[in-house]
């Protein structure tokens, strides 16, 4: 059951993710590379001080060691989040789509560094190669990004009409397969102690103030920075997760993933109250 689950989980990811590279050109990819400054500013907050939150917070408090790992999961696992139709709002999709390819590139190097550095001082063990992150992420993002924008190419008029529906249908897959899971091994969340909740809550928190912090002048780079650093990359933290012995890991990624859905809502809804005439605007 939970191998179906977790294949559905990554199909699912992959199918979202060919559909934003449906809807996005070539030059979309160096849309941030043009902008070293905004460059910079994204990887700082997502490869930099987002980890090293998590690892204050497992410093500070006194959480268990499945919480660990999954903290260790999540602050390795940049990137940008896989909430196209929400992030449209923001007129903010080159960006998100050159962060997209941009953090899975970076991941290929900075995940097992980050990894191999934060494991001992979580408290869990765990051992990922360049090979292993390498082939996961070419399989779950870089391959079905390729196969999306060669379908813009061939159908330029369809690829995004279809890829609309597809996508619909894989986020019903994706959150169907994540209750499941979530179903399947209660126990794990039963047992999650309101250190562990807190810990969680914090860190993407936190990391929503450093995104809207660095993200630039512009509120919907700011916005969508945020949201992006919060919620991490779900396709990475997938890949790191599958690695630990046992289901509690995924299982609390998951649920991390699910609750940061509910935060970064709210935060986007709240920005866009604060000052929707910046969040309308467009690029």
């Amino acid at each position: 059951m939970t191998e179906t689950v977790l294949i559905l989980l990554k199909l699912s990811i992959g199918v979202l993710i060919a559909g934003v590279g449906a809807g996005s050109s070539l030059q979309d990819i160096t849309f941030i590379w043009r902008r070293p400054g905004m460059l910079l500013r994204s990887l700082t907050a997502m490869y930099l001080l987002v980890p090293l939150v998590a690892f204050g917070i497992v410093l500070i408090l006194p959480i268990e060691r499945g919480v660990k790992a999954a903290m260790l999961a999540l602050a390795v696992s940049a990137g940008a989040p896989l909430l196209p139709n929400r992030l449209k709002k923001l007129h903010s999709e080159e960006y998100i789509f050159s962060l997209l390819i941009t953090s899975s590139l970076v991941a290929i190097v900075a995940v097992p560094v980050w990894t191999a550095f934060l494991s001992d001082w979580f408290d869990v063990e765990v051992k990922l190669s360049v090979r292993t992150v390498v082939t996961d992420i070419a399989k779950t993002i870089l391959l079905p990004i390729m196969v999306g924008m060669g379908l813009r190419i061939v159908f330029p008029h369809a690829a995004t009409r279809v890829s609309n529906q597809v996508m619909k249908i894989a986020w019903i897959v994706l959150s169907i397969s994540a209750i499941a899971l979530l179903v399947t091994h209660r126990e794990h969340l039963v047992g999650l102690t309101w250190q562990g909740v807190l810990s969680f809550v914090a860190l993407m928190v936190i990391a929503l103030i450093i995104g809207q912090t660095l993200g630039g002048p512009d509120a919907n780079d700011r916005t969508a920075l945020a949201i992006t650093s919060a919620m991490r990359h779900v396709g990475v933290a997938l890949v790191v997760a599958t690695e630990f012995v046992g289901v509690r890991t995924l299982v609390l990624v998951v649920t991390y993933f699910v609750i940061a859905l509910i935060v970064t809502g709210i935060y986007q809804r709240w920005r866009q109250r604060q000052a929707p005439e910046l969040i309308r605007q467009t690029r």
